[in-house]
């Protein structure tokens, strides 16, 4: 892991455990809302371990950065671009997950001499959330959380199934949303919500992207990323069969061979 001191806050970054290395193509993976950067364990593991310089960040205001949440997804993005720069990285692929798969989007439209490749994970544009649960998000955690959960898994994550034994899926992810501070839930759904001019920043996107959609996603559904995909100019879809919003855990090694195809061709 490194510490680094982006915009004077302290942001935590998780490099696969492998020593920070600059000669080594460079990979910037965004959480989504209200995680942080230990969703990413396998994939982040796997990359450093196989000739990439890793780093799974944690958001300010998420897991172990300080800070407060950035307020939308412009935000996010210029924050990046402030991580590369302190990280002295010219150039990394990006690889987000619904909230982050946002961010990455706009860095790579703000920036594209900065991105070399972008995987959009449970991603979807517009990401409309609607007002009965940005409701709860600001009034009542708990039961926004408990939505959240429901809603983002496929009936194999709701019943077990985790591909790691012994784990509890839904609990697990209910324990990462439990532990963020206060407000952080509401602040990252706004800032989905608020993000109208995705379409308009895809067309300006000139790095290959990658879209990888869930097949039971009730967050961010297949049908919900076409638009995206009709307006950039060199992309791949794919979707996994069964698997819900919560892709990461409900089926790591598929996403994971994603994104090795996507980044390590032939």
């Amino acid at each position: 892991m490194v510490e680094l001191a982006v915009n004077g806050e302290r942001t935590y970054a998780y490099t696969g455990g492998k020593v920070f290395d600059r000669s080594l193509p460079a990979m910037v993976f965004v959480h989504g809302a209200q995680h942080d950067h230990s969703v990413w364990a396998l994939q982040s593991r796997y990359f450093a371990n196989h000739g990439w310089m890793v780093l799974a960040v944690d958001l300010p205001g998420h897991g172990r950065s300080s800070g407060a949440p950035l307020p939308s997804i412009g935000a996010i993005a210029d924050w990046i671009v402030a991580l590369l720069d302190l990280a002295r990285i010219d150039r990394a692929a990006l690889i987000g997950h619904s909230m982050g798969s946002l961010a990455a989007l706009e860095t790579a439209a703000r920036r594209p001499e900065r991105v070399t490749h972008a995987a959009l994970l449970g991603t979807a544009v517009p990401m409309p959330v609607s007002n009965a649960l940005l409701d709860a998000a600001r009034d009542d955690e708990p039961r926004a959380r408990a939505m959240i959960n429901v809603w983002s898994h496929g009936p194999r994550g709701l019943m077990g199934g985790n591909a790691a034994p012994g784990l509890w899926m839904f609990g697990v992810n209910q324990r990462l949303m439990d532990r963020a501070a206060a407000g952080v839930l509401h602040n990252d759904l706004s800032a989905c919500n608020n993000y109208t001019n995705g379409i308009e920043s895809a067309a300006r996107v000139r790095c290959p992207v990658l879209i990888v959609t869930g097949g039971r996603d009730q967050m961010t559904t297949p049908r919900a990323a076409k638009a995206l995909a009709g307006a950039l100019k060199n992309v791949r879809q794919l979707m996994l069969d069964g698997a819900g919003h919560a892709m990461l855990a409900e089926q790591p090694d598929r996403v994971l061979d994603s994104l090795r195809e996507f980044l390590i061709p032939g």
